[in-house]
């Protein structure tokens, strides 16, 4: 259930507000410095409306550059997943683009596509693609012997068939990757509009870093939490439906 992620990312922000209240009330700490309980209060209810709708904003585009991800991730997978020069080859050059921290490679982006959204896009993708990446070959390179030996011994075995039977085997692994790998996106967002965009909740914390004020950070992290973990539910629910399918499908040929 959703209420169930929430309540577990509720104890973990919990268990972060008292550390710091610790931390304050510990040495002596003013206001200006760590924000009291009344303060904090204050600000979210301020704040609460906008940085819902650039929380909503952020996940928006995460979820696009997951999926844009995932794509990247699966057409690498199956394009260098053999032990082919090419293959070699692809995934040399995915893993060499990977080498390079984004921090890197974040300016050269914003100067060809400026702070719009395909940056944010692509720098989300980027970030969350190459645990993708590392699955969807382990994957599609590992054969299922019996099963794959049966269709090509009657003729109709391709690569398509191939991926589908790989994929199958191994549904459970490709979906925790792809669950796991949402929280980068949601961070990659995050990080590409706190080094230069004009939208998202990353751009509010970056204001708010520049105006010393914890109190809307505090605000726009409990945020992000709450939505990105019913983002979370619905991928592990959409990858429960998905095996479910495949399940019934297979037992009725």
């Amino acid at each position: 259930m959703p209420l169930r992620r929430i309540y577990q990312f509720l104890v973990v922000y919990a268990a972060g507000i008292g550390s710091l209240f610790v931390i304050k009330y510990s040495l002596g700490l003013s206001d200006y410095v760590i924000p009291g309980i009344p303060a904090i209060w204050q600000t979210a209810m301020d704040v609460f409306g906008r940085y819902t709708l650039d929380v909503l904003n952020t996940l928006g585009v995460a979820i696009i550059g997951h999926a844009l991800a995932i794509a990247m991730a699966t057409t690498v997978a199956v394009v260098g997943r053999g032990p082919s020069w090419f293959g070699s080859l692809i995934r040399a050059a995915a893993y060499n683009i990977q080498a390079y921290p984004i921090v890197a490679v974040a300016p050269i982006i914003f100067i060809l596509l400026g702070d719009g959204i395909a940056t944010r896009l692509l720098i989300a993708a980027m970030i969350c693609y190459f645990p993708l990446l590392l699955s969807f070959i382990g994957v599609f390179s590992e054969p299922v012997g019996d099963i794959e030996h049966f269709y090509d011994s009657t003729g109709r075995g391709n690569w398509r068939l191939q991926i589908q039977i790989r994929a199958f085997e191994n549904m459970g692994k490709l979906a925790t990757v792809i669950v796991g790998s949402a929280t980068l996106a949601m961070v990659g967002t995050i990080v590409a509009e706190f080094i230069a965009a004009s939208a998202g909740i990353g751009y509010s914390i970056r204001i708010a870093l520049y105006q010393s004020n914890l109190a809307r950070i505090l605000v726009a992290l409990f945020l992000i939490g709450v939505f990105n973990s019913i983002y979370l539910f619905c991928l592990e629910w959409g990858g429960k439906w998905v095996q479910g399918r495949f399940m019934r499908t297979t037992s009725t040929v």
